[in-house]
């Protein structure tokens, strides 16, 4: 198994430890395809990760934001070698040996963390329920309720979004994406709101990454002055937008860069906060050992989503419960993905609800 020397340190007598030595039986797994229609021009795809053993099954949710690869998993029939008798830990092994992509050529660099972590949790899910104990019971943590954000998506029409949405739910708060073409009469209306808790910049992502945003000074310098209660996430640094920051380093939030605890002292700015996004970090013993260093070094954490339209979402809610459920988690329930929202939806935030036993929140 692959660990950094921070992250070593901290497993040894940390969370993950809690959870690595429970046994699991697997007798077989399945795929089950997810799909749902977000907008006439888009469709989001996910895959159901199923582990059977001893009368139970545990769920996990690949999340990969490549739908060929998505498509491809869930007409797959990979003869991989899972069944058998293991600890959390050693089946994280076994899964070091493995290809879980082989069905697709997958982008130059895409991280393969988003199917590696549907195996992970399905797998942590089955131990639990086959020990017949919740997830917070294992760790000795108590669920507490979870404040949420809407991440819409915006198009070319931010501000009537956000609108419909407010008259919806008035007490909504947001997390955007910005457009290269925000002016300051855009960013004005929508700062009037007063419900933009974050702004996230899309600058870490490879300038071919169809979401990416290149780094402008001016456009930060809009954000910025414009939204001045609102963290900054993953800004991309270059000299000139390094000098428009400069004044507002105590707003500004990792998410892309943090997969280990090793990766955030190399931050190139310390963070105000590092949002937590499991399936990006792939790995139980990597998601719970940047749980203990932030919490060792009191930097605060905050939930995030990966587009999750099964049980990954409640999954991340569950943990967003017991780690941060204060914070402005981009976790709201997945019917907020939809273009238009529906009424009556649970507004924040949710009400505790996790399943007796198993890694599983029964509200989503």
């Amino acid at each position: 198994m692959v660990n950094s020397p921070i992250g070593s340190s901290i497993a040894d007598d940390g969370t993950y430890r809690l959870l690595a030595g429970l046994a699991v039986v697997i007798d077989s797994y399945s795929f089950e395809p997810l799909s749902r229609v977000v907008t006439p021009e888009f469709t989001r795809y996910t895959t159901v990760v199923r582990l059977r053993g001893r009368g139970h099954e545990g769920i996990g949710e690949d999340v990969t934001p490549f739908p060929p690869a998505q498509l491809a998993f869930a007409r797959s029939d990979p003869d991989l070698p899972l069944a058998g008798q293991w600890t959390v830990d050693s089946f994280a092994d076994q899964l070091d040996a493995l290809e879980l992509y082989p069905e697709v050529a997958l982008p130059p660099g895409f991280p393969k963390t988003f199917r590696r972590w549907a195996f992970e949790s399905a797998v942590l899910d089955l131990a639990l329920l086959q020990a017949g104990i919740s997830l917070h019971e294992a760790l000795g943590r108590t669920p507490r309720a979870v404040e949420f954000v809407n991440s819409p998506m915006l198009g070319d029409a931010a501000v009537p979004v956000i609108q419909r949405r407010l008259e919806c739910n008035p007490t909504l708060h947001f997390k955007l994406d910005p457009s290269p073409n925000w002016d300051e009469e855009l960013i004005e209306q929508l700062a009037a709101t007063g419900a933009v808790l974050i702004i996230d910049l899309k600058g870490q992502y490879p300038p071919e990454a169809p979401i990416a945003l290149a780094p402008e000074p001016d456009l930060y310098a809009r954000l910025a002055a414009g939204f001045p209660g609102a963290w900054l996430e993953d800004p991309g640094l270059t000299a000139s937008t390094r000098e428009v920051l400069a004044p507002y380093h105590d707003r500004i939030t990792w998410d892309l860069p943090v997969r280990t605890p090793d990766d955030i002292p190399r931050l190139p700015i310390p963070p105000r906060a590092i949002n937590i996004k499991p399936a990006r970090h792939g790995r139980l013993r990597w998601l719970f050992d940047v749980y203990d260093y932030c919490a060792q070094r009191e930097i605060p954490t905050y939930g995030g989503g990966m587009g999750e339209i099964g049980p990954g979402r409640g999954q991340n809610q569950y943990l967003a419960s017991m780690f941060h459920p204060d914070a402005p988690n981009d976790v709201a329930p997945i019917a907020y993905n939809d273009a238009e929202l529906a009424p009556d939806l649970p507004t924040s935030p949710l009400e505790p609800a996790p399943s007796p036993v198993g890694f599983r929140w029964e509200q989503q």
